[in-house]
């Protein structure tokens, strides 16, 4: 992480122009080695598309994209001018941060810089005389002490005092006023005994922001042969507000006040007494966001305009989080709220919105006008890159011999045309205005003029999704909170332009540095229609369409260009940076227009009118490609559509190789009402019934009728097909609303799958008498998730031999998950004592790779054909028929066609899959020969990387 150091600064620069200025700060980094002389290049480019002055004096330039090749180290260094710069053609800088980073580490320093902002700095910095007072003057943040209701828990367990510590640390870190590494600071024979049980401990290590927490044990403690029962835990450093931390000081030592804190009170109580800021004691409810996208700009904008209609005040939080007004689209996307986290709504009372609490929270079960259902994390696909490299511009990771052109496949068919390239546009504008009324004015008149277009095209358009995503452009002009800080900026002198421009930078930036890549490219939308009002506020005339079809090529496609297009003209479209879920993908696929975005800054350099030819399937695209190309691409496309159609026609026939070796095709389900399409689809059983999801369809916790009545309806469907069930797997990454557990901060390594429900033996038991009820001496088998040791197996085995002596079931086999690779190790032991594995391929992939696979940068080397998997489940199978047991698989790579003939090879007996892969995989089935399928399998246990597998499949 960059840091302002100072032996990085340099005092008493001179220079007599900007030019001059960004010469002398090149030649410092060139001193230091940290670029090349041709960086200078970069700093001149930036600053022609914008100037990089913060304000107060300062000035933070760096380099373009382009310019990054001539970085030979990341650094930062600091210039003092005392006799100034002219900037931006009329405000002065004294002092340059001058940044050499290859991605955007930039933003790190630009928040150390916005503290120095909050203060009037500007005479200071200009009168600086030493490199000291730069960095103490940069560095210096105001005085603050966090004493909020958030970080107040009553009744809480804890064995001894050690967890009670860790109960306070946690509060500190869940609202981010610590970071990991605070809980070793804390020394338990520095702690300080404030009288009758109420003791306080303090750190200075890795605190973020000074803040207190204040915890209350369930039983008493004991420590130094004392009473502990309430524990003050204190986070400290230079910024720590002295006023306010004495005024707690001055209530914990007095004895009054401490006895009183000692007594049984409630969290709201307690910050009342030390002078916390409350929680509003309003009226609340809460839920757990099921939408798949999380609270993205539709689902939000449909809660907006719900809650509009309430005269009184509701406010919404996140997990615990600070609240903010549902009223406020900006507010509400900026939460970043993701599927499967707790929203909580909070009413003020008295008033038509306590009322209506019961319809929000109706709306948001129901979706915010989304379908939803609940979210499987084993369904998630693997991208081939994420609009977040393209943001930081990152570099992706490429293996000897990756050649060719490819993006993200966002679109699905296949085009080719002339190019036509259209370039980021630029804006020319003022930065001071003449007058907050002339500019205000400008600023509705621009207004006026894109709700009016936006409201032609959602009246025109016959297309549902791209009448949403207007809707919610509409609904973000209308933002009160958009608007105020857009007239702050009028108010401060900016011009119209300047001062939106400003302000839709900022929030798209915020809203781009989400966590929840999905949400994070929901960026694209509030600079897609902050463009279209700059436009407006510029007088910049949209860019022509040619008369021809064409193939359209951009940096990346607001939702608005997409809709702006003639789709009888464009036979399809190529962007240089963007997501397959990014709204402009959305508009695409609704157009059925073919879309490969994601392609890189090269496309942007494509000749205007070169032929090219782009695969929305695959995401490949070709420039000036041979007829013969063309004429392949258009014919593969044809063939994958016959081998299709005759698949399905075959797909309830077995799938039995050349040589008469048989597999079993199984579906993998998360809905009991989905049997019947996939025994439709050609399923000769269920492989994988995801029973979390079948909680998750209920609102409250499904009793053991209501779990027998769902797994009947499966069973009943299968008609005498084998169902293989998988036990509760809920855990930190795939929350219950109704069963409640602390956040990890590693989920995946933590509480989940059988570690969860052997800590909660009654709701295993109460599934497994469902089951066993349910099934009627039909074929069931049962699986246990995330089983990493034998212990794990033998006693949820003991469970269930338990439940069968009052539940006999004749025809039930008992097996594992294969996900753990300490599970894989295990096989030949475990094989002695299970009935069967299934093998979890996307964990299992996961775990053995240590790739989280949603990971934004690393998740496309998260491949299930790495040779460390393939002997994993290698040693599985041989282990398991060594003992007459069946092994299947049960990821994604079940369906993967590279994967089917090492599979095979390797001696799967199973294969289970989303059921509308099975046609396919049958019919690819019918063509092999399995003495070949054994001979490809073991060549590939010994290649050296997952992408030689792949080239020895092909």
């Amino acid at each position: 992480m960059l840091a302002l150091d100072i032996q990085h600064v340099r005092m008493k620069q001179h220079a007599t122009d900007k030019a001059q200025a960004l010469q002398c700060l090149v030649d410092i980094l060139v001193e230091d080695q940290l670029v090349t002389p041709d960086y200078i290049h970069g700093l001149t480019g930036r600053e022609q598309q914008s100037a990089t002055y913060l304000g107060q004096g300062i000035a933070i330039p760096h380099g373009t994209p382009q310019s990054r090749q001539c970085i030979l180290k990341t650094g930062i260094r600091l210039a003092h001018f005392p006799e100034g710069v002219v900037w931006d053609g009329e405000n002065k800088i004294y002092l340059a941060v001058v940044i050499a980073a290859k991605s955007d580490e930039h933003l790190q320093v630009l928040q150390i810089l916005t503290r120095a902002l909050i203060n009037d700095v500007a005479d200071q910095v200009k009168q600086a005389q030493s490199a000291e007072q730069i960095i103490a003057l940069l560095q210096a943040q105001p005085a603050s002490l966090a004493l909020h209701e958030n970080l107040i828990a009553t009744q809480v367990p804890a064995l001894d005092v050690e967890d009670l510590i860790w109960q306070a640390t946690q509060l500190l870190k869940q609202q981010k006023m610590v970071e990991c590494g605070f809980l070793s600071g804390l020394n338990l024979n520095s702690m300080i005994h404030l009288g009758e049980g109420v003791w306080s401990i303090t750190s200075n290590q890795h605190v973020l922001s000074p803040a207190v927490s204040l915890v209350k044990a369930e039983q008493v403690l004991s420590h130094q042969q004392e009473m502990l029962k309430t524990l003050v835990c204190i986070a400290s450093n230079e910024q720590l507000d002295m006023q306010r931390f004495q005024r707690l000081m001055d209530i914990l030592f007095d004895t009054e006040q401490v006895h009183t804190l000692n007594q049984e009170q409630d969290s709201h109580q307690l910050a009342q007494l030390i002078g916390a800021e409350l929680i509003p004691d309003w009226p609340s409810r809460r839920i757990v966001l099921a939408n798949a996208h999380g609270l993205h700009a539709r689902p939000a904008t449909h809660l907006v305009n719900m809650t509009k209609k309430f005269a009184g005040d509701i406010l919404v939080a996140v997990d615990e989080g600070a609240y903010v007004s549902a009223k406020s689209l900006t507010k509400l996307l900026a939460m970043g709220c993701r599927r499967g986290q707790t929203l909580t709504f909070i009413a003020q009372p008295d008033t038509d919105a306590e009322a209506g609490l019961e319809q929000i929270i109706d709306a948001v079960q129901q979706g915010l006008g989304e379908e939803v259902e609940a979210v499987d994390l084993v369904s998630h696909q693997h991208s081939i890159s994420d609009p977040v490299v393209n943001t930081l511009e990152l570099m992706p990771f490429e293996s000897h011999g990756d050649t060719g052109s490819c993006g993200i496949a966002a679109s699905t068919g296949l085009a080719f045309g002339p190019a036509h390239v259209v370039k980021p546009r630029e804006f020319s504008y003022e930065r001071r205005g003449q007058s907050f009324k002339a500019e205000n004015e400008k600023l509705e008149i621009a207004l006026h003029q894109v709700k009016n277009s936006l409201r032609q095209f959602i009246a025109h358009t016959e297309s549902t999704a791209i009448k949403q995503i207007f809707m919610a452009h509409l609904e973000m002009l209308d933002d009160p909170d958009l608007l105020q800080s857009v007239q702050r900026g009028l108010k401060q002198g900016l011009s119209a332009a300047a001062a939106w421009h400003d302000h839709i930078e900022v929030a798209a930036t915020a809203q781009a540095a989400l966590s929840d890549r999905l949400l994070a490219e929901r960026a694209a939308d509030l600079r897609d229609i902050g463009e279209r009002v700059l436009a407006a506020l510029c007088g910049v005339a949209d860019v022509t369409e040619p008369e021809q079809p064409y193939i359209l090529i951009m940096h990346d496609v607001g939702p608005s260009d997409v809709a702006r297009l003639n789709k009888d003209r464009v036979a399809g479209i190529l962007t240089a940076v963007g997501g397959a879920s990014a709204h402009s993908a959305i508009v695409a696929r609704a157009l059925a227009i073919p879309a490969v975005v994601g392609a890189g800054v090269a496309v942007l350099n494509i000749e205007n009118h070169a032929t090219v030819l782009i695969n929305g399937d695959s995401g490949e695209y070709v420039v000036s490609p041979e007829q013969s190309q063309i004429d392949h691409a258009i014919a593969e496309r044809q063939r994958q559509r016959e081998l299709r159609e005759q698949a399905e026609q075959h797909c309830l026939e077995p799938a039995i190789t050349l040589d008469q070796h048989q597999v079993e095709i199984a579906a993998n389900i998360g809905k009991v009402g989905a049997t019947i399409q996939a025994v439709a689809d050609g399923a000769e059983a269920i492989g994988l019934l995801r029973t979390e999801l079948v909680f998750m369809s209920h609102s409250s916790a499904p009793d053991e009728a209501t779990q027998e009545a769902d797994y009947r309806v499966v069973l009943d469907a299968l008609a005498g097909r084998p169902l293989v069930v998988r036990t509760l797997d809920v855990g930190g990454d795939k929350p219950l609303p109704y069963l409640p557990i602390e956040k990890e901060e590693n989920p995946f390594l933590g509480l989940r799958g059988i570690r969860l429900t052997l800590r909660k033996p009654e709701l295993l038991r109460q599934q497994l008498v469902a089951l066993l009820k349910a099934a009627d001496n039909r074929p069931l088998r049962i699986m246990f998730p995330m089983i990493g040791r034998v212990e794990e197996w033998r006693a949820a085995k003991a469970i269930l031999d338990e439940v069968r002596i009052q539940h006999p079931c004749e025809n039930l086999q008992v097996g594992i998950m294969i996900e753990v690779p300490a599970a894989a190790l295990l096989a030949p032991i475990l094989a002695q004592e299970v009935d069967f594995f299934s093998i979890g391929t996307n964990d299992l992939t996961q775990y053995t790779l240590a790739i989280d696979r949603g990971h934004p940068l690393l998740s496309a080397e998260a491949d299930g054909l790495h040779p460390s998997i393939l002997l994993l489940i290698d040693q599985t199978v041989r282990a398991a028929h060594q003992h007459g047991k069946w092994v299947g698989i049960c990821g994604e790579l079940a369906a993967d066609p590279k994967a089917v003939p090492v599979l095979i090879g390797l001696g799967v007996d199973e294969l289970s899959m989303s059921s509308t892969s099975i046609p396919l995989v049958k019919a690819q089935i019918r063509g092999l020969n399995y003495i070949n399928c054994q001979q490809v399998a073991q060549q590939a246990l010994s290649c050296d990387s997952a992408s030689a597998v792949r080239s020895l499949v092909e």
